[in-house]
């Protein structure tokens, strides 16, 4: 059984939100057992929701069949002590077999990703999303990014059309029009901060309401992450301060050094902390041994 709405609205709004890499073996598929426990530890370090096979878990690459393996593992092992969420996305005829082999496994609800297309008209996104939205009563999560930004007024749209919208992520860091979609949208929605290495943006973040946000590299640092999250929350702006210029900025520089290392890294951080899920998929490429050793020296500093 899923948990109800304001449940799940609640542990959105509040507490850091964990995207755990997805387990593969040597040659490269999905590895349940090392998933399972991956899942179990994640739980095991306070976090108010996981989100599964999204981003950092590389849904991109995943085809129907390890997703419901996934998904099904995801919600086994979790046993209701915080919402589960899984993404959607691609094709609306993609999306709704995906967004249906969650429902079936008992996830809380859905992260609906842009669709795989050059360029999208704000229209077409907003119908695109509805489509998928209105062929499950499961809730939604809006990833505000790539080719599917909308405005302010197209979210509000969104939102009006699609009751179990329940929240939207960010994954531009325009705060500007992110702070014009929360004023004009308002409590209707939960926001989510969501760009890449979040927490380089949490102080922005939090300054125009936008309490939680995503955390990678809780994959590798989970003790650090949640120090981040309350000192954030506590004001602590010292401990705040420390821990962006002695960890999250040289992370992400090296992060900035090619293309898809957002995924990467944390895949590369899992591994060098004894939590392997094997290397990234095609397209993605994994770091170099210079740059992993940087990496674990930095992973080394910051225990």
């Amino acid at each position: 059984m899923t948990l109800s709405v304001e449940r799940i609205r609640a542990s959105l709004s509040d507490g850091l939100l964990s995207f755990p890499v997805t387990d593969f073996d040597e040659k490269g598929q999905f590895n349940p057992e090392t998933y399972k426990a991956r899942i179990e530890w994640f739980i095991e370090h306070d976090v108010s929701s996981v989100f599964v096979a999204g981003g950092t878990g590389e849904f991109f690459s995943l085809d129907l069949a390890e997703y419901k393996q996934i998904v099904k593992i995801a919600v086994e092992t979790v046993a209701g002590r915080v919402p589960v969420i899984a993404s959607a996305g691609r094709s609306v005829a993609e999306a709704k077999a995906f967004v249906r082999a969650a429902q079936e496994a008992g996830c809380d609800g859905i992260l609906l990703m842009p669709p795989f297309l050059t360029e999208c008209p704000e229209d077409g996104i907003v119908e695109y999303a509805s489509q998928i939205m209105q062929s499950s009563p499961i809730q939604f999560i809006y990833y505000n990014r790539g080719n599917g930004i909308l405005s302010a007024e197209n979210v509000k749209l969104l939102a009006a059309n699609n009751p179990n919208l329940i929240a939207l992520k960010d994954g531009v860091g325009n705060i500007a029009a992110l702070n014009d979609t929360i004023k004009t949208v308002g409590d209707r929605l939960v926001y989510i901060g969501g760009v890449p290495t979040a927490e380089i943006f949490a102080e922005a973040y939090l300054s125009i309401g936008v309490n939680t946000y995503s955390s990678a590299v809780f994959n590798f640092m989970p003790e650090m992450a949640n120090r981040f999250y309350k000192a954030l929350r506590e004001g602590n702006k010292a401990v705040v301060t420390s821990i962006i210029q002695d960890f999250f900025i040289p992370f992400c520089r090296l992060r900035d050094e090619k293309k898809g290392y957002a995924v990467s890294l944390i895949k590369s951080g899992a591994s060098q902390i004894g939590r392997s899920a094997g290397a990234v998929r095609a397209p993605l490429t994994m770091p170099t041994a210079e740059q992993e050793r940087r990496l674990k020296a930095l992973i080394d500093a910051n225990k």
